[in-house]
């Protein structure tokens, strides 16, 4: 039993008594944070009811043990005071978040922890479906400035269309702000980023402020169950971009005639967005991935890194990069490929011999939106000075 405070309450007690015991863990919130050493905290997640097997998931995997007599479970875990990551509670061998806040099911939200972050469904995807998942953040991770609407910075217009049939896609422009010429910032999972990225209300602060010139912006928007097809490098994207940017043009005005559009995503959004930045620098001059699919294709599939060998010889030095990646994610990914860390590391290491500008950025964290969200706004200014 690593955590102080859990074993002195226990000392304390002698005998435990599971709801005393309980009331008095939580009466703080959860998890449990306690000093470690310079730099770290000791961590203790805490479950109650009855199972075989508990244990955190999603970005960190603790294994949870319960208290011989009780039916109160525990597991601590050192990590950095810069960390902040989103977890759910599980039983067994589940890999699933949980579909409410209040799920009693082999997922669930530590409930005594007032963050969570919720994965609304798009309400134009009949396949997506809500998740919601707890926030750990420790004390000395970075906070953005730009995440949250302010009062007096008003918001720009939002309107949700069909590019074509059954492809949905969310158009922001800037409040203001005459459309004819604007550059657009094209985003992939769009509902995510308008809900959960919260790209609108980015945009909104760093406009107002100076930090980015006016900037439109596409949500590409799809169904969940074609979400992998749809992010996969090939003739079907570069033909949705062909389609895309000539009907934002013809509808709204918008889109730069010399380029200066910025293309974005996460996870297997980056990736499509890097390709597009490698196969279209005359629509493109600045690429934000965070935490990209860079290990694609899975063993199975062919040779992992296809995109990293594209980079080596397609890789335009007027195209800059913002590259992001969690140093959590270091585990093998899809059939034993390289980690996500690695192969970031690789695709940063061969746009700068392509003498690409690249900004690039570790953080204490995994492959989440929370991270993604905080960095956005970072990578926005990188790619507008």
């Amino acid at each position: 039993m690593r955590s102080p405070r859990l074993a002195g309450l226990l000392e304390a007690t002698g005998r435990p008594d599971a709801d005393r015991l309980w009331a008095e863990l939580t009466a703080a919130g959860t998890p449990l944070v306690e000093p470690w050493d310079d730099g770290h905290s000791l961590v203790t997640f805490l479950w109650r009811g009855a199972a075989e097997r508990v244990r955190t998931w999603w970005n960190i995997d603790v294994a949870l043990t319960r208290i011989p007599g009780t039916d109160i479970w525990h597991g601590s875990e050192v990590f950095p005071d810069t960390l902040r990551t989103l977890y759910a509670l599980v039983q067994g061998d589940t890999q699933e978040l949980p579909r409410t806040p209040g799920d009693t099911g082999p997922a669930q939200l530590d409930r005594d922890n007032p963050l969570a972050v919720h994965f609304e469904a798009d309400p134009a995807d009949p396949t997506d479906s809500s998740c919601w998942a707890s926030e750990l953040r420790l004390p000395a991770s970075p906070r953005s400035p730009w995440t949250t609407p302010r009062p007096q910075v008003p918001a720009g217009r939002l309107s949700s269309d069909e590019f074509r049939a059954g492809r949905p896609v969310t158009t922001y422009l800037p409040y203001g702000v005459e459309a004819d010429g604007l550059p657009v910032l094209v985003m992939f999972d769009g509902y995510n980023a308008q809900t959960v990225l919260r790209v609108p209300t980015i945009l909104d602060n760093l406009i107002a402020e100076g930090r980015v010139p006016p900037m439109a912006a596409l949500l590409v928007r799809g169904r969940d169950e074609h979400r992998l097809r749809d992010l996969t490098p090939g003739p079907a994207l570069d033909e949705l971009i062909d389609e895309l940017m000539p009907w934002a043009e013809t509808t709204w005005g918008i889109g730069s005639p010399y380029g200066d559009n910025l293309v974005a995503g996460q996870s297997r959004g980056g990736l499509v967005a890097t390709h597009l930045g490698l196969r279209r620098p005359d629509l493109f001059r600045g690429v934000i991935a965070q935490s990209a699919s860079f290990w694609w294709p899975a063993p199975a599939d062919g040779e992992p890194g296809r995109l990293i060998r594209d980079a080596e010889r397609l890789a335009h030095p007027d195209v800059r990069y913002f590259l992001d990646v969690g140093r959590l994610e270091s585990a093998p990914t899809a059939g034993e490929a390289p980690s996500q860390l690695e192969v970031v590391r690789r695709m940063r290491d061969t746009l700068r011999a392509r003498h690409c500008h690249v900004t690039y950025a570790e953080y204490d964290g995994g492959h989440d939106y929370v991270n993604w969200r905080h960095n956005l706004p970072e990578a926005l200014i990188a790619l507008s000075q």
